[in-house]
């Protein structure tokens, strides 16, 4: 009786907050993973099963929408959704962002251009709405679903800027994904010293590591399965997306998946 009282006298903002993950080590990890797995499970969809960017959108449109309503719905933290759902976003957001670079003919300078005006509009949307864009914001359905969105849309633009500078087609700089991928990892490894060694703000630079962790999943999607002589190691896209999810089963079965606390820093 006592337990389920507490239970109902928690807060909206702890009930909501319980169901998004401590920003750890762990999470970060799992991030870059989840985003390699949408790259080469969207790619799989697309391209392997030849149901075209415009079908596969169409279809992780559903897929994505399902999740956050599940996850939106859930009372608790649940590591499985909540992962499950990350995973939706990224791999929408690589059949939006190839579908906007190639079916429309944008090229990637154009997608990317597109996306990142949707990510900016997202945020300040979200601010102007609640004030703050912070992960300890999540306090209310419609703030997940603001939450949401935005990570839909920083997934979709981390594919384009992977795109746009690995490739060598449609407007691509054309460095290749292992330069991609130091390049990304280098920005990583900037918005990390800022976080220990600098005051900026922790919201800004969680936002920044989680665009950033997107291309560096991509580029290493794409050097999975990408053929021999555009610098990939050419395997099966579903092999490696196999591979992938069994390695996020396993990290969450090893490493520790807590909601994160009332107060703590969002990123």
């Amino acid at each position: 009786m006592s337990s389920r009282a507490s239970s109902e006298e928690r807060s909206p903002l702890q009930r909501a907050v319980s169901k998004v993950p401590e920003v750890t080590l762990a999470f970060w990890i799992l991030k870059i993973a989840a985003t390699t797995l949408g790259e080469t499970g969207g790619d799989w969809v697309t391209m392997s099963l030849k149901l075209g960017y415009a079908i596969g959108t169409a279809i992780f449109t559903v897929v994505f929408i399902g999740l956050v309503y599940a996850q939106v719905k859930a009372g608790k933290f649940h590591p499985t959704l909540y992962w499950a759902t990350i995973v939706g976003t990224t791999t929408l957001g690589t059949t939006i962002a190839d579908f906007t670079d190639r079916s429309l003919g944008l090229g990637y300078a154009g997608g990317v251009a597109i996306v990142a005006a949707l990510l900016v509009i997202s945020l300040l949307v979200w601010h102007r709405t609640e004030g703050t864009v912070s992960v300890q914001s999540v306090n209310t359905p419609r703030v997940e679903w603001f939450y949401w969105c935005t990570i839909l849309f920083s997934q979709t633009l981390g594919t384009a800027l992977g795109d746009w500078m690995a490739g060598t087609d449609r407007g691509g700089l054309g460095l290749g994904y292992e330069t991609s991928a130091v390049i990304f990892g280098a920005g990583l490894a900037i918005v990390a010293a800022l976080y220990f060694w600098s005051r900026v703000s922790h919201t800004l630079l969680f936002w920044a590591a989680f665009v950033l962790t997107r291309p560096l999943g991509a580029t290493l999607g794409d050097f999975l399965d990408k053929p021999h002589a555009q610098g990939g190691l050419s395997l099966s896209r579903l092999y490696a997306s196999l591979v992938l999810i069994a390695f996020m089963v396993a990290c969450l079965k090893l490493l520790p998946q807590r909601p994160a606390r009332q107060g703590a820093a969002a990123g």
